[in-house]
């Protein structure tokens, strides 16, 4: 049956006791549901984003449910499954191998002369690739279900095995990814499914990954810029340098987000890391970069893709950070609930 709402005040305090945002939805009974993957493994800066689904799910009790371009989304159900424990058990224990291991490699000792560090690299890749293959799982039975899916990170490596299912159902598609960083670093520090490599790795080995089109790009390698290059039409970049300047001549965003959209297939998955913004907005995210967005950009953005007719199939949400304040969580919340009101009414 569906949930009785009859008796839910959506101006009301967030109840605790109920799911994210308050809501009173079961997983079973939610049209979209938020998969946590709760992972940071190969983070190479600061830590903590492991810890972003449960700081986001507090944060969303705060939450206002009136989003006036979706009015009544939420009533469609949102759910978010709890933090698999074992996942993140998985990662601190393999965090702290990392976490020796490039303190190793970062004073050029070779690791090829040292069995432990040779042991915790192997272990560290065979532990990504696992992480990798239970959110495929996770994702490809809610996918089987009809459930929309968000995958809420954790750091960016989270959502290669959520790509590889999307793939399975939907066939060829687009990536829309907002980031500081173009994560074409090939097996970073010697991680082969590093945070740092997610769209190298889901290019080589997602074939149905016709188009990848970045946004507000602004650190990069030389050899990163270089791999996109070689991608051809597959890559399209607009760095946030060049944006700005843009801006600064007299284009208006509207024109620039028009030109973002057409690069795009007809079936678009979001990946957003959250280091895309301003990092006064989520300075705790793992590896901050001074330029970026303001919200209202990206989400302008979002919505133009939504009105464009093509076809929203799913997102993600990765890099929150964890500070001292809530208030890493308290943006990441109130983005989540807006990206979940624009995936249910892309879908309806």
């Amino acid at each position: 049956m569906p949930t009785d709402l009859s008796n839910f005040d959506p101006n009301s305090v967030g109840n605790p006791n109920n799911n994210i945002f308050g809501l009173p939805f079961s997983e079973e009974d939610a049209r979209l549901v938020i998969l946590p993957v709760p992972w940071e493994v190969t983070v190479s800066y600061g830590a903590g984003t492991s810890r972003a689904p449960e700081h986001v799910f507090k944060g969303s009790l705060q939450v206002d449910l009136f989003d006036p371009d979706t009015t009544d989304g939420w009533k469609q159900g949102f759910y978010m499954k709890p933090p698999d424990k074992k996942i993140l058990l998985k990662s601190d224990y393999l965090r702290k191998e990392a976490e020796l291991y490039i303190d190793y490699i970062s004073k050029g000792d070779e690791v090829e002369k040292n069995q432990f560090m040779c042991k915790s690299l192997k272990d560290i890749n065979e532990g990504s690739k696992f992480m990798n293959n239970w959110v495929y799982e996770q994702t490809r039975d809610l996918l089987a279900k009809n459930k929309l899916v968000a995958l809420l990170g954790g750091d960016h490596s989270t959502p290669l095995g959520y790509f590889r299912a999307q793939a399975e159902k939907h066939g060829e598609f687009g990536i829309l990814q907002v980031d500081a960083h173009c994560d074409f670093r090939e097996g970073y520090e010697g991680f082969v499914y590093s945070h740092a490599s997610v769209m190298y790795n889901a290019l080589k080995e997602i074939p149905a990954l016709t188009k990848l089109v970045q946004v507000g790009i602004r650190d990069f390698s030389e050899g990163e810029f270089n791999f996109a290059k070689q991608q051809g039409d597959r890559v399209h970049t607009f760095f946030d340098q060049q944006i700005k300047e843009r801006v600064y001549e007299g284009e208006s965003w509207k024109n620039i987000v028009d030109e973002i959209i057409s690069k795009l297939p007809e079936k678009v998955h979001i990946s957003f890391d959250i280091d895309g913004l301003d990092p006064k907005l989520c300075p705790g995210t793992g590896t901050p970069v001074q330029g970026g967005f303001e919200t209202e950009q990206v989400m302008y953005l979002f919505k133009k893709l939504v009105a464009s007719g093509k076809q929203l199939i799913g997102f993600d949400l990765v890099e929150i950070g964890v500070g001292e304040s809530d208030w890493n969580a308290n943006v990441g919340a109130r983005l989540l609930f807006r990206m979940c009101n624009l995936l249910v009414k892309a879908n309806s």
